[in-house]
């Protein structure tokens, strides 16, 4: 029995949902990021964590997500991409993965490759202003990270390269381009493609102050020959086994080269993946997972866990789209098995959820019970591995149908969190920690005053409340956590939760989640 598909399979269907944009957002009880929150009881023993990933997918290929349409003008685009990242912090998340480079297009001016059709409906169509600029500066704006998310190997979703702009490399070099299942593909077995398409991702990496840099699991569409690689594996695959073995590393090379040019170009920036849940079953391979499913490292070419194991990745996020106790694919048994891939490793361990499958037409009954997707987050409790969870896609998330995503917020999402902390980068320059001039009542709460110090302004400001003197360790501990803020030179902030004796505590992060030590704290008297 094969395994549900995930988002290769799944697009043309997912291009329906796009009219989600015009769905108003369900209402939230509780307040917004950069508010305080009164939140719901821990579990009894239970320390929620001060960094967690909590981030959304904004899928461009076939405008799913953004731009809902091509052709819509900057400013609609700006609008509706505001309209984004106003549900991503009132569904409390503090990340956004945008596609910015969904079929060997950009979304940004690209010496290498056209502009992407999604935009204006022409491809090579100036949109008139810079998208990925935009988007950057103003999901910093909001205090969330930004991670730019491309497709390295996916030219077209259609299969007439006449059809490709005449300036598009795949015309430019034709034998670049292989054609299968409707599609067309860069071939990933030739040294050159690769190095051009890490070019292209690369100009973005290095011209824009992106926070993170994004593959879904599209690498190989297919194990077959019908994808036809064979004049290249004639050329290039000598010491190779077969085909799937060559192939494999292929996509191996790709994976450890992109490190490299991360780490040269821009050290702070994360790299990461979100494969296909299953490397391989147990049947096949005695370290596989307890499953019966499409494998990766057979079908795509994608040696997923070996990734992590090597250490090529900063994190891995992946697509674990199936429910607890799926009888091909136990969500209850898949994370267990990517947390014992992770540990050690230095690699972080994020959760794709598939928020489009709750409540969704054809899906099988688990999927209709409100809370199938904050039970997948209340096991991850039990596996520490697991640093948090980033959904697909952004149009489920708004259109919350059975309440499921509400649920999530109410159960998981109360408190705030800081993203993720590399482990690479926990022992660089921590920023200066700011002042709290003044913290006093007013009508609306307790209204703190925080200035940065320094020359280079921190990203965020975190801000503890306590009924006591702090003490060793309280800034480690969410439970203390009352709000994270967009930090300025000089910001002023009300705590509609404050009270006279609270004592508050400000400590600066930048935009690695990188965290200084607090600043003198205030009790509230007055």
């Amino acid at each position: 029995m094969s395994c549900p598909p995930t988002r290769r399979t799944i697009l043309r269907g997912l291009a329906l949902a796009a009219t989600a944009s015009a769905v108003p957002l369900p209402a939230l009880a509780s307040p917004l990021p950069g508010r305080a929150s009164s939140p719901s009881p821990d579990p009894a023993g239970y320390v929620p964590p001060l960094r967690q990933m909590r981030g959304m997918w904004i899928a461009s290929v076939l405008n799913i997500n953004w731009p809902s349409k091509p052709g819509l003008t900057a400013d609609e685009q700006k609008a509706e991409y505001l309209a984004w990242l106003d549900l991503a912090q009132a569904r409390r998340l503090n990340s956004v993965f945008v596609q910015i480079r969904p079929t060997a297009d950009a979304f940004w001016p690209s010496p290498y490759e056209p502009w992407s059709q999604y935009l204006t409906g022409t491809q090579g169509q100036d949109p008139g202003y810079d998208p990925l600029a935009f988007l950057v500066e103003q999901t910093h704006r909001r205090g969330l990270a930004f991670h730019a998310w491309f497709n390295p190997y996916r030219v077209s979703m259609q299969g007439d390269p006449a059809r490709l702009h005449p300036d598009h490399p795949g015309r430019r070099h034709p034998d670049w381009i292989v054609a299968y299942g409707g599609r067309l593909y860069y071939n990933p077995g030739m040294p050159e493609v690769r190095a051009f398409v890490q070019d292209a991702m690369m100009d973005a990496v290095t011209r824009y102050d992106i926070d993170g840099l994004h593959f879904d699991d599209y690498f190989y569409p297919v194990n077959t020959p019908a994808f036809d690689d064979s004049a290249a594996f004639t050329r290039y695959g000598q010491g190779f086994p077969d085909l799937a073995a060559w192939r494999r590393n292929n996509v191996d090379l790709l994976v450890q080269e992109m490190q490299q040019r991360v780490r040269r170009a821009k050290p702070e920036v994360a790299w990461g993946i979100s494969p296909s849940g299953i490397w391989r079953n147990r049947s096949t391979d005695p370290l596989g997972s307890d499953t019966d499913g499409g494998q990766s490292y057979d079908n795509l070419h994608a040696d997923t866990r070996g990734w992590v194991k090597k250490g090529w990745l900063d994190y891995i996020a992946p697509q674990l789209y199936w429910y607890i106790g799926q009888s091909n694919a136990d969500y209850a048994k898949l994370v267990p098995w990517w947390s014992d891939v992770a540990a050690g490793t230095g690699v972080q361990l994020w959760i794709g959820q598939a928020a489009y499958k709750a409540g969704a037409a054809g899906q099988p009954a688990p999927w209709f019970q409100p809370d199938e997707l904050t039970r997948h987050l209340t096991l991850n409790r039990d596996h520490p591995v697991v640093g948090g969870d980033i959904w697909y896609n952004s149009g489920d998330l708004r259109a919350d149908r059975i309440g499921s995503i509400s649920t999530v917020v109410a159960d998981h999402y109360t408190r705030p969190a800081l993203p993720p902390l590399l482990p690479r980068l926990a022992d660089g320059p921590a920023p200066r920690r700011p002042v709290l001039t003044s913290a006093h009542m007013t009508d609306g709460g307790v209204e703190l005053s925080i200035v940065a110090t320094g020359r280079t302004l921190p990203f965020q400001f975190a801000i503890f409340r306590l009924d006591r003197k702090a003490r060793s360790g309280d800034f480690a501990d969410a439970r203390h956590l009352a709000a994270v803020v967009p930090a300025g030179r000089h910001v002023r902030w009300v705590d509609p939760q404050g009270a006279r004796g609270a004592y508050y505590y400000v400590t600066a992060v930048d935009r690695v989640s990188r965290q200084s030590p607090p600043g003198g704290g205030r009790r509230v008297i007055v």
